[in-house]
């Protein structure tokens, strides 16, 4: 899982893709296509 410093393009490049938030971090995850997570902070 990669680290970013945006998450808003990464939630956009694919269709399903959705930002949550756990433990104060801030999660992309994509449950068709799991090679699309990645975290910030």
């Amino acid at each position: 899982m990669k680290l970013y410093s945006s998450l808003k393009s990464k939630k956009a490049r694919v269709r399903g893709c959705k930002l949550v938030r756990r433990r104060g971090r801030l999660y992309v995850i994509n449950k068709k296509e799991p090679k699309y997570k990645c975290r910030q902070g």
